[in-house]
């Protein structure tokens, strides 16, 4: 299955990817849903003809199937063609189709963790306040023409008229009340086009990884930039970070949350970690020399 409007996606890509993975030994089955709401249903449809399903497009695209993908223990093989391909970076995939073909076609399954906030799944981040205005200003348009640059030039114009709000934190038998511009709970390691959450998270240490964002002035985000971008993070400049399992996350005011680049939930929120949910196939930890919808299901 692959998104037609991923950043990557054409038909001449998508013929090429066909023939690759056909001469690669893969039978497949071949359908375009109308939207990402029908993923979960293909996946379902199809569950006892094949082996495995393959997605074509970006972070959004992919968790648009995590609900198929858990319900029927399908494994994933992924197609990178989105903006900023965030969980393929998290696994070490290749960026360009041939090579990532070849992984599929390899066989080499990862399991890996989800994380999970009022019923929705996510493979990358799940966050509210500044990232869902970005969220909000990212048009497709945007990503077409600036590609991973949009990130930067939209959360640059969205600091500019960001303000905070309060919202308390519970964890475990401890509860911060906090003043905060963010709060992002990862599961992978990247998400937002590159950014870490942690500098040492992976998708599968069974954690999730929060950071909250408690900056006094606007201006301040441009200080902790770079700790935004490689995750280590640095109390005094202001943000707070916390891991675990679980946690839950309280506002006066419902806020919406942004899972894997789209918003679904919003707060009161509880968020926990799922322990290898779900196989994805990557390259073997010997592979590191691999640079790193409609969509396809594979019999």
């Amino acid at each position: 299955m692959l998104n037609p409007y991923a950043r990557q996606a054409n038909p001449d890509s998508l013929s090429r990817v066909v023939v690759q993975l056909q001469a690669l030994g893969l039978e497949l089955v071949q359908e375009s849903p109308q939207s990402p709401q029908d993923f979960t249903s293909l996946i379902e449809r199809y569950q006892d003809q094949v082996d495995l399903v393959i997605v074509g497009g970006g972070d959004g695209t992919l968790n648009a199937a995590i609900d198929g993908l858990v319900k029927t223990g399908l494994p994933l093989g992924i197609l990178p063609l989105g903006t900023a391909n965030d969980l393929a970076r998290t696994l070490n995939l290749p960026l360009s189709l041939p090579e990532a073909c070849q992984v599929i076609a390899q066989g080499n399954k990862q399991y890996i963790d989800l994380g999970w906030v009022n019923g929705k799944h996510f493979f990358n981040v799940a966050s509210l306040g500044l990232s869902v205005n970005i969220t909000r200003k990212l048009t497709r348009e945007a990503k077409r023409r600036w590609g991973i640059f949009a990130y930067l030039i939209t959360a640059t114009k969205a600091i500019l008229k960001a303000s905070p709000f309060v919202a308390e934190i519970r964890f475990g038998d401890q509860c911060k009340r906090v003043k905060t511009f963010q709060i992002a709970v990862g599961n992978g390691r990247y998400y937002g086009g590159g950014m870490k959450i942690l500098h040492d998270a992976t998708i599968d240490d069974q954690r999730l990884d929060l950071y909250s964002l408690e900056i006094k002035r606007w201006w301040q985000f441009f200080t902790v930039m770079l700790a935004i971008r490689t995750g280590r993070h640095r109390p005094e400049l202001g943000t707070r970070t916390l891991s675990g399992s679980e946690f839950e996350i309280f506002t006066s005011k419902p806020q919406t949350i942004n899972t894997d680049g789209e918003l679904t939930v919003s707060t009161p929120a509880h968020f926990r970690v799922i322990p290898k949910a779900i196989a994805v196939f990557a390259p073997r930890r010997s592979d590191s020399n691999l640079q790193t919808g409609a969509e396809f299901l594979i019999k």
